[in-house]
């Protein structure tokens, strides 16, 4: 079983990431907050890995750090939630806002996550509130800006990650464009963490 794994990042997107490692090269999906935390294709990166197997299927899901992957280890402890949906989860909340949802019972909060609906949302408050207390999750300390590529080309891969993440892609257009207004000169990272807390705002002002 795979449990870490140090390397070259030959390549990133939002939910996906390829490590090379001894010169095997790892394909390791993430959540949008471990994306956020990596450097640039050619760097140096360490993860911390969920090895996921089945009988026609080994996955890898990759985290910055031991307390997320502690935090997708209990969410998908919860029934009818899977390893894909548990990714889902934490890149459509993120943990400081994610783990208080759950604790105080905020149905509407999570269904609004892309793939969670209603049941799910009341199993995850049912099987987790009383389990996260003592799991205090790391707060990113340094966000690598990306290299400013053609306008058109950034604001394609926000929308492409947007809605490979679940979301409709008029809502994801107008949030994007809401969030190159807020930040003209953003990079992908930047818009794609604006056009998530624009969502959020629409979802629950």
């Amino acid at each position: 079983m795979i449990a870490h794994l140090r390397g070259k990042l030959l390549s990133k997107k939002a939910s996906y990431v390829v490590v090379e490692a001894a010169g095997v090269g790892y394909g390791v999906s993430i959540p949008v907050s471990t994306f956020y935390e990596l450097g640039e294709p050619g760097s140096d990166t360490v993860l911390h890995i969920y090895t996921h197997l089945r009988e026609d299927n080994l996955a890898l899901y990759g985290f910055r750090t031991e307390q997320e992957k502690s935090l997708f280890e209990k969410l998908i402890g919860v029934s009818g939630v899977g390893p894909k949906l548990a990714i889902t989860i934490l890149s459509g909340l993120e943990s400081s806002e994610l783990i208080p949802a759950i604790q105080k019972g905020n149905v509407e909060r999570l269904i609004h996550i892309p793939g969670v609906g209603r049941k799910t949302a009341e199993r995850l408050i049912l099987e987790l509130r009383d389990k996260l207390s003592g799991l205090v999750l790391e707060e990113a300390v340094a966000r690598h800006q990306a290299v400013p590529a053609a306008e058109t080309s950034t604001e394609e891969d926000v929308l492409s990650a947007l809605t490979n993440l679940g979301y409709v892609r008029l809502a994801a257009e107008n949030a994007l464009r809401e969030a190159r207004t807020e930040n003209p000169d953003g990079s992908f990272e930047q818009l794609l963490r604006g056009s998530l807390r624009v969502l959020a705002r629409k979802f629950f002002k």
